[in-house]
């Protein structure tokens, strides 16, 4: 990474943007969304052993299921951001 892209403009100064926060957030984004799809599927096969068939997922749950996801994604990427949409 350049070190102008930790640079902001202040007042007419620039002055460098503290990162450290950033791989720590993203090392926790990755382990929640592990643990998020890793409970998504083992809830998906204790139907499927409930039901007694083999876990199968239609194109229409799929693209179902990808939609929520997306929408969900969106609503984290507003949170904080002051926008009332």
């Amino acid at each position: 990474m350049d070190t102008q892209d930790n640079l902001v403009i202040v007042d007419g100064g620039a002055t460098e943007m503290d990162t450290s926060w950033e791989v720590p957030v993203l090392a926790i984004g990755a382990v929640l969304g592990a643990l998020t799809g890793l409970g998504a599927a083992y809830l998906l096969t204790q139907r499927s052993k409930k039901r007694g068939e083999t876990p199968n997922l239609s194109a229409i749950e799929g693209i179902k299921l990808g939609l929520l996801i997306f929408g969900l994604l969106r609503q984290v990427s507003l949170l904080g951001s002051g926008d009332e949409k």
